[in-house]
């Protein structure tokens, strides 16, 4: 783990864009439901609001794994990346 952000520090939408800024892969969980953005869909307005929960920040966990970026849990999801 090269960086770890505490939660009391809010990270907001220009933080999201950020974060998607090198990702060429972006996973989205929320609940049962994981949406997957790729290319240029996971740098876009729609990308930057699926990151964010309804108070306006960066959902938990976030973690970025190469080139791609897991925003939400869903363990199926992150047997995906993880293996």
């Amino acid at each position: 783990m090269k960086e770890q952000v505490p939660a009391s520090k809010k990270l907001q939408s220009a933080d999201a864009k950020e974060l998607l800024g090198a990702a060429s892969k972006l996973i989205v969980a929320k609940g049962k439901k994981v949406t997957e953005f790729k290319g240029a869909d996971a740098k876009g307005d729609d990308a930057v609001a699926a990151m964010l929960g309804p108070t306006g920040n960066l959902r938990a966990p976030t973690i970025k794994v190469g080139k791609t970026l897991l925003v939400g849990f869903n363990e199926e999801a992150y047997g995906g990346v993880f293996g």
